[in-house]
């Protein structure tokens, strides 16, 4: 029986030898001591004895082996040598008590090249076998600049807490995010002997279904996949699910994966879609809408702008569309609870107000595919929802503008909260609004979400007057107006301007072109849409004190008109950073997506971006899903 094991396998190596010679491709295996020639080694380490995937031994350290094996170590030699004999008695050993005896390799830029043990190898992939132990040391190269020795930099730190060596991404990210995931309090938490098993044995049944149905014919890893499914059910519950509630859960995620796939990603409407579809859609009479803000009005001036953006939805509309409020969204058990009761009351669209909601959105979408869902975010990559955002920077520049025409010393304050997708290209704006009109002009920047922030403090202290604050008004009256730019002087406070976003036009715009079938003309394909909507649309505007000058007001409105006929553009020119690199958006324009992901400063602005550890846990929360660095 062994030798019969032995002609199917030696078969099978010369179909792949022949196939590989007439692709004109090497059809031995990979030599690790040629490979390294051409590599700077840094050093080796020893690993002792490891469980080594199968899957991951590619190769042999030594040249003289090469003629026994073929790709996959498919046997080459004839039945009738030394070596069939050998193969054969190692095949009989398998079957009756399995290969103990482990090999000895090196690893390579997690690649398992064989010293001893090449034969051992070849029975087990011939019979399936998912792993062999072997002594393993491993050799280091030189880090250098190229993606895959920065993955490559990730999946040691990776393997020193977990152990783990199965498991890999395309992306530099993966690994720090799979962490975060499975410890969100502690990313550099060791994982024991339980959390090893218990995540083995969730790889191992998710891979099986994934492959299952991808079939080979996507390039994402099995842990890129992984991540994008862990990334909407919570890894600490799925870990402990049936194969049959993953094969139903990877099925309805099945477009979130082909997207990522294709890298189609993002397909952001920059203005509304005013045309009409040559064959409208007959909608009904009555639409029901949901808001689910993770706050309250009266808390979070942030929700306080959509309920008003919602109050005047109804109006616009009158009768024909009903809405409701669920706030209070603020825990994931909380959020869940508020989109099932949207589910419930029915629902025609869902709005979720805040990027915190993103993921419980997306599960909803899932479950229920008849439901519209939308979600107050940027640059999420999720056909299964809509996503829709401010373009706020454009309000931005023009308050710089107005602090770089006021200030008398050159200083000006900035208060940002998150440094999530989309703010830095505000902060920047406002810096670069001020140095149109003073070159001298430099932007303080604080942050407001920071651990022991005492950020208004810091700025009266240096004797800074003029600050740009958040464009929100509170519903709390008797707060101070510490919104848009301000100017602080002997103890009163002078708002200046605002500026405005205009959500009760975005979620009207949304929802006519859901009603006259215009909506269906914004798909492309599998995109994930985003609308990101400025002052073309009549969703930003700027709010201006009549006690500004003039020629303030002048130069303000001659701005705003050119920005909104697309004259103008707030990023143009030549842009230099806080490192001294020129950005040239004179020889072409900025893109929306270096807008929206933009994560350098100019270099009129004095501060930097908040490390992760130094935010408060609201905000490293809402940082690892829309952070411009994740942690």
């Amino acid at each position: 029986m062994s030798l019969d094991e032995y002609r199917k396998a030696y078969r099978h190596g010369r179909r792949v030898y022949r196939t590989s010679l007439a692709h004109g491709e090497s059809p031995f295996l990979p030599v690790l001591e040629q490979i390294i020639q051409h590599s700077a080694i840094a050093s080796q380490q020893s690993l002792g004895l490891v469980e080594i995937p199968l899957e991951l031994v590619v190769g042999t350290y030594y040249a003289g082996r090469q003629p026994a094996f073929t790709h996959g170590f498919l046997p080459l030699m004839s039945e009738k040598t030394e070596f069939a004999d050998k193969w054969s008695t190692l095949c009989d050993a398998h079957l009756s008590s399995g290969i103990r005896d482990p090999i000895t390799a090196y690893e390579f830029m997690n690649k398992f090249y064989v010293v001893e043990g090449h034969k051992r190898v070849s029975v087990l992939r011939h019979f399936g076998a998912v792993s062999v132990y072997g002594t393993v040391t491993r050799i280091l190269p030189v880090p250098d600049n190229t993606e895959e020795s920065r993955i490559y930099t990730k999946f040691l730190r990776f393997y020193a807490l977990t152990g783990i060596n199965y498991l890999w991404f395309s992306r530099e990210n993966g690994f720090d995010e799979l962490l975060a995931l499975v410890h969100p309090s502690d990313t550099e938490a060791v994982w024991d002997a339980q959390e090893q098993r218990d995540f083995r044995a969730f790889y191992t049944t998710f891979r099986r279904e994934f492959e299952d149905r991808s079939t080979g014919k996507l390039t994402l890893t099995v842990g890129d996949a992984m991540l994008i499914y862990c990334n909407i059910y919570d890894y600490s519950v799925s870990k402990n699910k049936t194969a049959t509630t993953l094969r139903t859960e990877l099925a309805s995620l099945w477009d979130e994966i082909c997207n990522r796939d294709m890298d189609t990603s993002i397909h952001l409407v920059l203005k509304p879609t005013d045309r009409r579809p040559l064959f409208p859609v007959l909608s009904s009479s009555h639409l029901r809408i949901a808001f689910i803000h993770a706050g309250t009005a009266q808390t979070s001036s942030w929700v306080y702008a959509h309920e008003l953006g919602r109050h005047d939805l109804e109006s616009a509309f009158g009768g024909q569309v009903e809405t409701i409020c669920l706030d209070g969204a603020d825990t994931d058990a909380a959020a869940q609870k508020a989109l099932t009761a949207a589910v419930c009351d029915m629902s025609d669209l869902i709005f979720t107000t805040s990027p915190r909601l993103l993921q419980p959105s997306v599960q909803t979408a899932l479950a229920n595919p008849k439901i519209t869902v939308l979600n107050c975010s940027l640059n999420t990559a999720h056909p299964s929802i809509r996503t829709y955002y401010a373009r706020m920077y454009e309000g931005k520049f023009l308050m710089g503008a107005i602090a770089g025409s006021l200030t008398t010393d050159d200083r000006i304050g900035y208060i940002a909260d998150y440094p999530i997708y989309g703010i830095t290209a505000n902060i920047n704006a406002f810096a670069l609004g001020a140095k149109l009109v003073n070159p001298r002009a430099q932007v303080y920047l604080e942050w407001s979400k920071t651990i022991h922030s005492d950020f208004r403090s810091r700025l009266s202290n240096a004797g800074i007057s003029y600050i740009a604050d958040q464009d929100m008004i509170s519903a709390d009256t008797s707060l101070p107006h510490y919104v848009g730019l301000y100017h602080a002087h002997d103890n009163n406070l002078s708002n200046l301007a605002l500026s405005l976003c205009r959500w009760g036009q975005l979620y009207e715009r949304i929802v006519r072109s859901y009603l006259n079938g215009s909506w269906n003309s914004d798909r492309i394909g599998t995109h994930a849409i985003n609308y990101w909507w400025g002052m073309d649309s009549g969703v930003i505007d700027l709010i201006c004190s009549r006690s500004l000058p003039e020629g303030t007001l002048r130069l303000i409105d001659l701005l705003k008109q050119s920005i909104r006929a697309g004259a103008f553009h707030p990023f143009s020119g030549q842009i230099r950073t806080q490192s001294g690199e020129v950005m040239d958006y004179q020889s072409r324009a900025i893109t929306p997506q270096e807008l929206i992901t933009m994560d350098w400063l100019a270099d009129n602005v004095v501060g930097g971006l908040p490390a992760f550890d130094q935010l408060l846990p609201e905000a490293q929360a809402l940082i690892r899903t829309q952070g411009i660095c994740k942690p």
